[in-house]
């Protein structure tokens, strides 16, 4: 009698978990179909205007420390503003000594840089795509007495993406040369700035 009340209890356990398995099939099959009915909503070359916090890597040189920083941004019409680009690795490549770089960046305080752009929208990936038409950045780092003046050369190698998907905007720079003083900096390693994922605020 006692096996057999075993029988029917191991019986009853292995259809629970039947049970259980087959909802949870369900479940899934009605979420696939639910996947399978959405459209995304087709991007305008205005959505791309606004406020952006976005994720920056900062790396110098193939092998150099990645830097990672939160940083702010916005997007109008055909320009990006940074209204505190980030310019320490530009400075110490002209300075040299980290402790005269930290007071030149004190007395040089915000950098404002303005980044041009074009735009046309990719339907079949719903994603709008820039072109950058980076200009010199200027800078006038103050060192021992003197106020040396660094032209940074930027290129954008890539263009970059506003994603109609999850409404990021995603795009990278170079650092590609600074003239000091009339003279081309060397050694110099380029500096990337790299925006993998930038959201509105």
């Amino acid at each position: 009698m006692y096996n057999e009340i075993i029988k029917v209890m191991k019986k009853l356990t292995v259809l629970k978990a039947f049970m259980v398995v087959l909802v949870a099939f369900a479940a899934l099959s009605l979420t696939s179909c639910n996947n399978d009915s959405y459209e995304p909503v087709p991007v305008k070359l205005g959505d791309v205007n606004g406020n952006y916090k976005a994720k920056l890597f900062i790396q110098q040189g193939s092998k150099g420390i990645v830097v990672e920083k939160i940083i702010n941004f916005s997007a109008k019409d055909t320009i990006v503003d940074f209204k505190d680009f980030p310019i320490r690795e530009i400075v110490k490549s002209v300075v040299k000594d980290p402790v005269k770089t930290d007071t030149a960046l004190a007395k040089i305080g915000k950098v404002e840089y303005k980044l041009n752009y074009t735009s046309k929208i990719n339907t079949e990936q719903n994603i709008v795509e820039l072109t950058f038409a980076p200009k010199k950045l200027q800078i006038q780092i103050p060192v021992d007495g003197v106020t040396k003046n660094a032209v940074v050369t930027v290129v954008a190698k890539q263009k970059g993406f506003f994603v109609g998907q999850d409404w990021s905007l995603r795009f990278g720079l170079v650092a590609e040369k600074i003239i000091v003083d009339g003279v081309e900096l060397a050694p110099f390693e380029t500096i990337k700035y790299d925006f993998p994922y930038s959201i509105k605020n």
